[in-house]
């Protein structure tokens, strides 16, 4: 995708004042070439006015949704639900899985807790996320490249192509263990048969953002009914429950306990997330003068807060599905996918683990399409390249599917597991190279403007990312000297 980098002009009143006009959109074809230089529809006022050749952010869908002028509230809102549940995904991918069985089955309900405190932190990341986006009419990986040198950028952007390939592998395995459950194919044939999830993508994004979304919300809940019917086989003690979701000291004091919460919240806030946000928000054809973007924020966050809750009702789910079934019986040592299948018959009915894997099976699923879709946010944003998206999707699918092959073949079974938490720290690696530029940027109040991020969602995000940045480097420490 070509296009060379524009040096803003200074921002401030002189130069607003120069260009007052509002700025046409892009050509419909969204290439960004020279012969299709026009003015950003979406940026920042520093940038009004001036001829620009800029890429638009997943040119295909961009302002593809139509917002209404017209109507209540609740419509508009309908209008603007949809990629926050793209973004939810990757908070229940099968890369959580394994740390809220294990959570669940060793200390019972007592990391509810933990799970609660993750999904406000992404809540509260996502918001600023969506702020950012609508914004700036930019996704987190072009303000990378736009604001910082390329000895930084190029970084970056290699460590986010990591994180995304870390996320694909969780993915690979989950989808290959379910296949495994469900149908008794080898994991080793598993592997190598999600690689053609790359066509169900190709075709989805051919159909449109709204037939994407849609897919994303169809399997969310398909999801959602397994684990509502498994929380109803398993019976848990609703009391126990409730007293989960309060702070409890012996998280902090018990190191194993620690350890695992470590765990939950490395699991839970993906980096690859923060830059899909930016740009999925885009997708609306909202107002673009600063009334239209202040709408837009608001429904864009409310989109999102809800998809998460939702994302914590399932994450909440697993770990009270294993206190109940597991923990209760004195399995407290269940943390792999293939050993909560096998106990979940004789412990909580014949249908639960055909519920289970059927859930696993959507997640993996449901993980491959904001995979790709972060992988050309990533590669278009950082590169200006663009490959066609099925050849993007093979790539990343080939270089995740290369180890899990190799370890399949030699390790089986066990050498799979010790993989998806492998890739839970590289991602838990590759986490502050992302939130850190993100909140430089939501504290930039000469690009965002009249839009700027409030202040008490500055300090609580700041607080958050040094939160979780401290935490998955402890993981990570902890992981490396074997504790």
């Amino acid at each position: 995708m070509g296009g060379k980098a524009v040096t803003p002009p200074p921002s401030g009143p002189a130069s607003d004042a120069a260009n007052p006009s509002p700025a046409p959109r892009l050509p419909p074809d969204g290439r960004g070439d020279g012969a299709a230089a026009a003015v950003i529809a979406g940026a920042p006022r520093s940038y009004a006015g001036r001829l620009v050749d800029w890429p638009r952010s997943l040119p295909e869908v961009h302002r593809s949704v139509a917002v209404p002028n017209a109507g209540g509230w609740l419509r508009k809102l309908l209008a603007f639900i949809g990629p926050g549940y793209l973004v939810a995904v990757g908070y229940m991918d099968p890369g959580n899985w394994a740390t809220s069985l294990a959570g669940g089955s060793a200390f019972g309900y007592t990391l509810l807790t933990v799970a609660l405190l993750s999904s406000l932190m992404a809540m509260l990341l996502q918001a600023i996320c969506a702020r950012i986006g609508i914004a700036t009419g930019r996704d987190l990986a072009q303000l990378c490249r736009e604001r910082f040198p390329r000895a930084v950028a190029y970084p970056l952007w290699l460590l986010a192509e990591v994180a995304i390939c870390a996320t694909d592998l969780a993915e690979l395995i989950g989808t290959a263990i379910a296949l495994q459950l469900l149908f008794g194919i080898p994991l080793l044939i598993g592997v190598i048969l999600t690689a053609l999830d790359a066509f169900l993508i190709l075709w989805l994004q051919h159909r449109g953002m709204r037939w994407l979304e849609a897919f994303v919300i169809g399997t969310t809940a398909i999801i959602a009914g397994c684990f509502a019917i498994q929380i109803v086989l398993s019976d848990p003690e609703w009391g126990a429950v409730l007293r989960g979701y309060l702070p409890s000291a012996s998280i902090v004091t018990d190191q194993q306990q620690l350890y695992i919460a470590l765990g939950i919240l490395g699991a839970t806030v993906m980096p690859h997330n923060l830059y899909l946000h930016t740009a999925v928000v885009q997708s609306r054809a909202y107002a673009l003068d600063a009334a239209g973007k202040r709408e837009a924020i608001r429904f864009a966050t409310l989109d999102s807060t809800i998809a998460l809750s939702f994302a914590l009702l399932i994450n909440s789910a697993i770990l009270i599905m294993a206190a109940a079934v597991f923990h209760t019986a004195g399995r407290t040592d269940v943390a792999e996918i293939q050993d909560a299948y096998e106990l979940l018959a004789p412990l909580s009915g014949a249908a639960a683990p055909y519920l289970f894997a059927i859930a696993l099976l959507a997640c993996g699923v449901n993980s491959t399409v904001t995979a790709t879709l972060s992988g050309q946010v990533v590669m278009e944003g950082f590169l200006h390249l663009r490959l066609p998206p099925v050849l993007r999707r093979l790539i990343t699918r080939l270089i995740a599917i290369a180890p899990a092959v190799v370890v399949t073949f030699f390790y089986g079974e066990s050498g799979t597991a010790q993989l998806l938490v492998l890739s839970q720290v590289v991602l838990s690696l590759q986490l502050p190279f992302a939130v850190i530029p993100l909140m430089l940027f939501a504290s930039d109040r000469g690009r965002l403007g009249p839009l700027v991020t409030p202040r008490w969602q500055l300090a609580l995000g700041w607080a958050s990312a040094v939160l979780i940045v401290v935490l998955n480097a402890k993981l990570l420490w902890d992981v490396i000297m074997g504790s």
